[in-house]
Order: C-alpha cells, then sequence, then structure tokens
C-alpha cells in the first residue's frame, strides 16, 4: 500500500476531458497514445477541453484525498507517433483523475467468451479509482469510454 502523499509511476498515458482526468493503461504497443490523440481530438471537435497531460510515464500522488496525475519531467509535452516519432503537443501539467482505463489484450478473455465492459475499482495511492477493463480490438473502444465518462459524470 502507498502512503498518501508519496509519489507513484504509472506506465499510462494521462489526459483531461471535459473537466475529467483519465489514465490510459497498457503495455507497450497497446494503442495508449493513439487512443489518447483520437479522444483528444474528437473532444475538441466537439469544441470540449481536451489535453495530454503525460504519454508513457505518469506520476501519481494523493494529494488530500485527490489522485492527481502529472507528466514525466523528460517527456512533458511529447507523445509518440508511431511511424513517424516523438512529436510535441499541447499539455497541462497536471489532473485530478477521476478514472483508469485498462487497456487489454483478446488473450485474456479466454476461448469463447466475448469482450466484456466490465467496471471495477482499483486502488491507487491509497484511493479507490473506477476502472474500466477494455478489449482494445472489438472496434468500440471510444464508444465504450464516452459510456464510462457519463458514468464518471453521474457519480
Amino acid at each position: 500500500m502507498t502512503s498518501p502523499n508519496s509519489v507513484q509511476w504509472m506506465h499510462a498515458n494521462a489526459l483531461v476531458l471535459r473537466e475529467m482526468g483519465l489514465l490510459l493503461r497498457g503495455g507497450s504497443g497497446a494503442g495508449k497514445s493513439a487512443l489518447s490523440m483520437m479522444l483528444v481530438a474528437e473532444a475538441r471537435l466537439k469544441g470540449e477541453f481536451a489535453c495530454l497531460v503525460g504519454d508513457d510515464r505518469i506520476a501519481l500522488e494523493n494529494r488530500n484525498g485527490r489522485l492527481i496525475a502529472r507528466p514525466h519531467i523528460a517527456n512533458r509535452g511529447l507523445i509518440e507517433v508511431r511511424g513517424i516519432g516523438i512529436v510535441s503537443v499541447p499539455f497541462e501539467s497536471g489532473a485530478v483523475i477521476r478514472g483508469l482505463v485498462d487497456l487489454s489484450s483478446s488473450e485474456g478473455n479466454g476461448p469463447g467468451r466475448p469482450a466484456e465492459l466490465r467496471r471495477e475499482y482499483e486502488e491507487i495511492c491509497g484511493l479507490p479509482v473506477p476502472k474500466l477493463v477494455l478489449e482494445m480490438r472489438d472496434g468500440l473502444d471510444r464508444v465504450k469510454i464516452s459510456l464510462f465518462l457519463q458514468y464518471l459524470e453521474s457519480r
């Protein structure tokens, strides 16, 4: 268990959509960066605020009962675009995290078991964080994240 106010590092992306901080966690090549860029671009097209906080290495801290995410100093304002490389993007220096999206692979579903939208909680820095386990290969990733954001807003 992590004590309050101690920094925990996570291999994830952090972004702000509307007023909610969101973590996207997954292994290398899981699609965190591409999904982050798509979510930010779609929100902006709708006239909503959206911005990257950090790509790949995120510092997390419990500050007075809020989970705060900050980018690693070495990659602030940078995101990796497959096939292009590292590019500069606008970023926020921190966000209050309201949810975690865990990008899973199809191997985790077992034979004959369809991918499902599951809502769970995970303790991060001593705080319970709503978690969406998301199967990325079914083509409904952004729809499911939109539903998850609606759920988070209703809490």
